[in-house]
């Protein structure tokens, strides 16, 4: 019998939580595992979710950075009825089969807004008759919280329903204790994957891409400093005022706000939607310019090119900006905060990195095939 799996996401703002998530899934079913995926938010268009069963929770995400107010896609507050329905839905989902398997992604190290609905996952899952093995999936850093028993809460969480830490990143780049002050306590549950990826993309056209530089804003919903100055700084580039601007604008941009960014455009800057084949734009570029989120980082790594960074960092968000130096401490990109940002400083920061030697180090990739070898490998001495 294969090994049944479930799997819980919820993204807000972003997509990178529903990507790792779904490649996770696909690896799980690779190695034979039968795969649930219930998520919270819809679904990226450019996420391929393969053959996961997908179980769409009543949905919920939030308007801006802030992350203090969640809304419905309706744009209206969640109330408790709302809550209501919503764990409803969880747990009707979760107990519709026998799982070998609960693997919620982030959570117990984020999404507190969702304790109410998680806390009574876990423990269903720990009082049925078959209890799963519980495993957490988080990134490479997290976001350091103002209170530290926030933190401690996490830890103790963590210890008291599960049986599995794993952390996608690789350890030579950053360590959990890089951005979580009780690591130790939970150290023991902990294993790394390397960065997990999106899975295959296809291939662009001939030509497209090549030495080019492309300019991505992940979904697009916290980018639009990084838009504006992109459209200025191409004449005043040194090093790249001689090639093609390729503008990828998120699809979380409103369509009015698209085209406003198109008409914006000169000569020599294409404007156009987030595409399917960024990967393969990548690996054909002269430099990648982007925000610093999971995983726009992990293409560029995997595609080899010099980068510019201008991490988001709004109302005490640290993820980003951490990320970005410690890739900017291995030679690999140079870093423009988001709050100093114009077109002759973009300018500035991309004939720096274009300047960049080319580095050697081999990051740790593979993690949604590592995680599934981890997990299947947990499973079976836990039926042995």
């Amino acid at each position: 019998m294969p090994f049944n799996v479930f799997i819980h996401v919820q993204h807000l703002l972003g997509t990178g939580h529903a990507v790792r998530a779904a490649s996770i899934g696909k690896a799980l079913m690779a190695k034979g595992a039968k795969v649930t995926l219930a998520t919270g938010n819809t679904l990226p268009p450019t996420l391929d979710t393969g053959d996961l069963t997908i179980v769409n929770l009543p949905a919920v995400r939030s308007p801006d950075a802030s992350f203090k107010r969640l809304v419905t896609l309706d744009n209206e507050d969640f109330d408790e009825a709302w809550k209501k329905t919503r764990v409803e839905s969880t747990l009707e989902a979760f107990q519709s089969d026998r799982f070998d398997l609960l693997l919620t992604e982030t959570y117990p190290f984020g999404r507190r807004h969702f304790e109410f609905e998680l806390s009574e996952l876990l423990k269903a899952a720990k009082t049925c008759s078959h209890p799963p093995m519980i495993a957490t999936s988080i990134r490479d850093i997290l976001v350091r919280k103002q209170e530290l028993w926030k933190e401690e809460w996490m830890a103790d969480q963590a210890l008291t329903f599960y049986d599995r830490i794993l952390i996608h990143s690789d350890p030579d780049f950053v360590q959990l204790a890089d951005s979580f002050p009780f690591a130790d306590k939970v150290e023991h549950l902990v294993r790394y994957t390397g960065y997990v990826g999106g899975g295959d993309r296809p291939e662009p056209p001939d030509g497209v891409g090549v030495d080019e530089v492309i300019i991505s804003c992940g979904g697009g919903a916290v980018a639009d400093a990084l838009l504006s100055a992109a459209l200025e700084a191409r004449p005043l580039s040194r090093r790249a005022e001689d090639t093609l601007w390729r503008i990828l604008v998120g699809h979380d941009v409103s369509d009015n706000a698209f085209e406003i960014l198109k008409k914006s455009a000169s000569s020599g800057v294409i404007v156009e939607r987030a595409r399917k084949d960024f990967p393969g734009l990548l690996k054909r570029a002269r430099l990648s310019v982007s925000q610093a989120g999971y995983n726009t980082v992990l293409d560029i790594l995997k595609a080899g090119i010099p980068a510019v960074f201008v991490p988001f960092a709004q109302i005490n968000e640290t993820e980003q900006a951490q990320r970005a130096e410690a890739l900017a401490a291995h030679g690999r990109a140079v870093v423009t905060a988001e709050k100093d940002l114009t077109p002759e400083r973009l300018a500035a920061s991309i004939d720096d990195a274009l300047a960049l030697p080319r580095s050697n180090h081999q990051v740790q990739l593979g993690g949604a095939k590592q995680s599934a070898e981890i997990l299947i490998n947990d499973l079976k001495e836990r039926a042995a």
